[in-house]
């Protein structure tokens, strides 16, 4: 399968038929991501996606789930994409899910008879990157979001009956900002009430604004032990049933899964081990995006 030029699924999607429908992200401004820096962003033709689709028909006929790439695919037109949902159908009568990234803007791009539409042609899943909470961080890593807008877009993915999987990033707010960043995004994520909340840790890359900011000394990075205090900060005050939690990106420093709020007692016991040096952390050489 031709893929172009890089290509980013969550952990989740390791066994999925990955069919890249777009190329990079259409926002493609957050200062901490260098994923599609130099990446112009654009649809990728019906040749090209049936060419991807024709060689899954052939050579992927065990696996039962689709992922549909790049950034935000869900940006595409409704026409669109509701054509390429029911080609999978015809095409790839095995598959049982379909998922896929979206942002904010792409979310409130389409009406609730859209969403309700997808649903019913197979999309089961969809990644929202959260990031934060603090809408004061928010802006600072120009998401183009707030708190209340990404609390009004999961919703509408909740309400069409989707599994919706948040993500968050441990460290963003630097060291000054941990808690309240911490704080902030357990209160959204109470506020949403995800299927699945996803924790990855800051690793800043060269080519991002956040990059250059910690290069020059105006951005300091929380060591381990800060970003663990942080996870526990956010684990604590997170009250949200029957929601799987995970930290097993490879960006962390302590892999961590487990059912909220059954499981969370466990999990701080865990992560509190681990600040007291009794659990080895992944080493900063083996931690990677």
């Amino acid at each position: 399968m031709h893929r172009e030029p890089i290509l980013i699924r969550p952990p989740s999607e390791a066994h999925s038929i990955i069919l890249q429908i777009t190329v990079g992200c259409s926002h493609n401004k957050c200062t901490f991501c260098g994923a599609y820096k130099d990446v112009r962003f654009r649809t990728r033709s019906e040749k090209e996606i049936d060419r991807e689709i024709d060689f899954a028909s052939v050579h992927c006929q065990k696996q039962k789930k689709v992922f549909l790439a790049d950034g935000d695919a869900l940006i595409l037109p409704q026409n669109k994409l509701e054509a390429l949902f029911i080609k999978i159908k015809r095409r790839l009568p095995q598959i049982h899910r379909i998922s896929l990234y979206a942002n904010g803007r792409a979310i409130r791009s389409k009406t609730d008879q859209d969403l309700g539409r997808l649903k019913q042609l197979g999309l089961d899943r969809v990644y929202l990157g959260i990031e934060s909470g603090d809408d004061n961080i928010l802006s600072t890593i120009c998401k183009a979001e707030t708190s209340v807008s990404l609390a009004a877009a999961s919703k509408r993915v909740i309400d069409a009956g989707l599994f919706l999987s948040t993500t968050i990033i441990l460290g963003i707010a630097g060291i000054k900002g941990s808690m309240p960043h911490a704080r902030q995004t357990a209160k959204l994520l109470n506020k949403i009430k995800p299927n699945q909340i996803a924790a990855l840790t800051l690793m800043p890359l060269a080519n991002t604004q956040l990059g250059q900011l910690i290069g020059s000394g105006l951005f300091h990075l929380p060591d381990s032990q800060a970003v663990l205090k942080e996870l526990r900060e956010l684990i604590r005050h997170l009250d949200c049933d029957r929601v799987q939690f995970m930290a097993n990106h490879a960006s962390n420093y302590l892999p961590i899964s487990g059912r909220l709020q059954r499981d969370k007692d466990v999990i701080l016991s865990r992560i509190d081990n681990a600040i007291k040096r009794k659990i080895e952390l992944i080493p900063d050489y083996m931690r990677t995006l």
